[in-house]
């Protein structure tokens, strides 16, 4: 068998190979340098696991502790933070060269519902075959939409030529009544 376990967890009890380790309890106490089997007595007196914490020590760290309890603390943990984890939303509104201002009126209309609702948007203007010689009017197109926008979001991207699209990014501004 390998020096950890199956699902990569710490190498624990008699898994532990070294001929003494650096020993400690959960609640602090410091038993010092002590022969392994010392240690695993000691933990079995006790009614707990010896888990290895530092195996590159030298020697190396072992704790006595109640591995069951502290593995489902660390995954109560780890569930909590990803309850707390906010998912960013980016929405994407495309557009062309030859848009016409009731469609853009229409599209922004849609862009500033997404940054209300706390999305982020991308815009999106495509380039079609000779459009590619200027992209500079992909930029205006951006350039015209943004003063529409502004008042409720804050650009992350300025209007950049990538590949066939000139992309722009905008992020809702941040509302101090929330926090």
């Amino acid at each position: 068998m390998s020096k950890q376990t199956k699902n990569n967890d710490a190498i624990m009890n008699e898994e532990i190979t070294a001929k003494e380790v650096r020993c400690m309890n959960d609640d602090g106490t410091n038993y010092g340098i002590i022969p392994t089997r010392d240690a695993l007595q000691l933990a079995d007196d006790l009614g707990l696991d010896l888990v290895l914490i530092a195996p590159d020590g030298n020697p190396p760290v072992a704790k006595i502790m109640n591995y069951g309890k502290f593995k489902y603390q660390l995954e109560k943990k780890k569930k909590e933070a990803k309850k707390k984890q906010k998912v960013i939303v980016v929405k994407e509104i495309k557009l062309s060269v030859k848009i016409a201002d009731n469609d853009i009126n229409y599209k922004v209309k849609h862009a500033r519902e997404f940054l209300e609702e706390g999305n982020h948007v991308k815009f999106r203007v495509f380039l079609k075959g000779r459009e590619m010689a200027h992209p500079e009017a992909g930029v205006d197109v951006l350039n015209k939409i943004w003063p529409m926008v502004e008042d409720i979001a804050v650009m992350d991207k300025e209007p950049k030529l990538e590949g066939r699209y000139v992309n722009m990014m905008a992020l809702p501004k941040k509302d101090d009544k929330k926090n």
